[in-house]
């Protein structure tokens, strides 16, 4: 598959085009800045330059898939939270049905369904990835929302736990990633949302029981 992936300069991004290619996929990095584009082409993808902001017609067109992986960071106020992780999904998410790309993996966030359990930036930042991810459910692509626990660097393990609600928990970056790979195509993750933490069931057989 020809796979975008958007905010592919993130920590996770980055494992999302290393999990694509290892699976022979076409993997597309979306950048926002050139001086970005040497670090993801020396892991083998092929990087184009974007802002979520504007259109992004020409980058979507011609892709089999969509991955959003995209986010405002931490250091951001409330105004980028809304641009990047409500505004610019739902951008790409439009984007993706003019162009007749129906397959869409949204990479959010444990309790995005559920924001009023958080208060201030953090409440905000639930708020704008659960109408993002409201948007994408209500659009007609074929999306999989997968909704990670707080993501840690440590070593992935291939191992999770994966439910429509789970209690608090964590997981490695490297876990996330696999499991947005491995959903492409899993036809079980189609037309679903779920919560994901670090468990005991292989990623393959943990989505297969959703």
């Amino acid at each position: 598959m020809k796979v975008l992936v958007a905010g592919a300069n993130g920590h996770t991004g980055r494992l999302i085009l290393q999990y694509l290619l290892e699976r022979d996929h076409e993997a597309y990095g979306m950048v926002r800045d050139e001086q970005q584009a040497p670090r993801l082409k020396n892991i083998g993808a092929h990087v184009v330059t974007g802002d979520l902001e504007k259109d992004l017609s020409d980058l979507v067109k011609g892709m089999d898939a969509v991955i959003f992986a995209a986010g405002s960071g931490s250091k951001t106020g409330p105004e980028k939270t809304k641009d990047v992780d409500r505004d610019g999904a739902i951008n790409l998410i439009d984007t993706a049905k003019k162009q007749g790309v129906d397959r869409f993996v949204m990479l959010s966030s444990i309790f995005a369904d559920q924001p009023d359990v958080a208060e201030g930036p953090f409440g905000y930042y639930l708020q704008m990835k659960g109408e993002a991810d409201e948007h994408l459910r209500n659009s007609g692509l074929t999306y999989t929302i997968v909704r990670p626990g707080g993501l840690t660097h440590e070593d992935p393990t291939g191992k999770v736990h994966i439910a429509e609600d789970v209690e608090r928990g964590s997981i490695s970056r490297g876990d996330v990633a696999n499991v947005i790979v491995t959903s492409l195509e899993e036809s079980n993750t189609y037309h679903k949302s779920f919560d994901l933490i670090e468990g005991e069931d292989e990623i393959p057989e943990a989505l297969k029981k959703l």
